[in-house]
């Protein structure tokens, strides 16, 4: 059953709608710290019969919390408060809470449904949908997971009023890598919208369009044969310098290492697959003007290398990349050169074009 995404125009309606598809014995919501007290208010006010404040989990915020002790805790949480099998759980926050939220609840006596409220851009336009749930393992991002479809996916852009700029340009860096590879049109006016003083209504309609991306995208390919891989453009460089990041102990915002990520593979599609010079310009400007410089030297590029290898696109000992020929235009499976790898990072830490 595919998953339902609902653009919201009325919270509680669409929450109750959500929750009386079936008929659950108990319904718990899972939040982390930062979503308790900004978002969950948004939700208990609403008054739905099925959700009371004793069937609150509470996890610590942020991507270092997306771990094993965290999974554990969730679990015992639910056993402790009488989850059944027919018990449902509403994921509220980002990213990090959809994501761990999901996989708990999809091994839990074998799997219980569950609902996404993403609370953050970033899980509204991506990990929030597309059924990929999971946690990091040994220092690797997302390394044990499954895919599992949310019974629904309820999207408000509300929630995004609670949002510090960071975070909201953290998912800001998803929707331009949709635009990337689907068309100029939506690259354009990504490029163009004033994300430091967003007009919500205009970006909700917006967030519509970058989850039609995904969803048509994930569609086609669920289970990340071939074209669901398109998904991943930004991510080989990114992920990599997320997981430096942590290492360091001076977490880099999932965001913005795509959006650093996007520089490489850009230049990676310029170099090797033709992607266009002035719109590869158009495009750096605009993620070094929103995002910054990412801080490394060359004293970290096998550490980065190694990381690449542990990427779970990768066969055969080779490090696959999804790259761009144009806009729209993308090139799954592109193997690069180890010199062409170290090419693209000399690129980013010099200061790009």
């Amino acid at each position: 059953m595919k998953q339902e995404i609902i653009i919201s125009k009325n919270l509680k309606e669409e929450i109750l709608f959500s929750i009386n598809k079936k008929n659950y014995d108990k319904v718990f919501v899972l939040v982390d710290s930062n979503t308790k007290q900004k978002c969950l208010p948004i939700i208990l006010p609403l008054n739905i019969p099925q959700i009371n404040k004793e069937n609150v989990i509470e996890i610590s915020p942020s991507d270092s919390s997306k771990n094993l002790d965290s999974l554990s805790f969730v679990w015992q949480a639910l056993s402790k408060g009488g989850a059944s099998r027919h018990s449902l759980l509403i994921n509220l926050g980002g990213g990090m809470v959809t994501d761990l939220g999901g996989f708990a609840a999809s091994t839990f006596k074998r799997g219980i449904d569950f609902i996404n409220i993403p609370t953050t851009l970033l899980a509204m336009v991506d990990a929030s949908v597309g059924g990929k749930t999971g946690i990091n393992f040994l220092g690797l991002k997302n390394e044990i997971g499954v895919f599992q479809d949310a019974l629904s996916v309820i999207i408000n852009t509300e929630f995004l009023k609670t949002l510090d700029e960071e975070n909201l340009r953290s998912g800001y860096a998803e929707m331009l890598k949709h635009g990337l590879i689907k068309s100029e049109d939506i690259w354009r006016e990504l490029l163009n919208f004033d994300i430091f003083n967003p007009d919500f209504s205009l970006l909700q309609d917006m967030v519509r369009k970058s989850i039609g991306v995904k969803e048509e995208i994930v569609e086609a390919d669920p289970r990340e044969g071939g074209l669901r891989k398109a998904l991943n453009f930004g991510h080989t460089f990114g992920h990599s310098f997320e997981s430096l990041s942590l290492e360091n102990s001076n977490p880099l915002p999932h965001g913005y290492a795509v959006a650093f990520g996007m520089i490489s593979e850009l230049y990676l599609s310029h170099i090797k697959t033709g992607f266009p010079l002035k719109e590869m310009r158009q495009t750096i400007n605009f993620i070094k003007q929103t995002y910054g410089e990412f801080n490394f030297t060359c004293d970290d590029y096998e550490k980065l290398l190694k990381f690449m290898t542990h990427d779970k696109k990768n066969s055969s000992g080779q490090i696959n990349f999804t790259l761009l020929g144009k806009i729209g235009d993308i090139k799954i499976n592109q193997v690069c050169l180890k010199e062409e790898i170290l090419e693209a990072l000399d690129f980013l830490r010099e200061g790009a074009c």
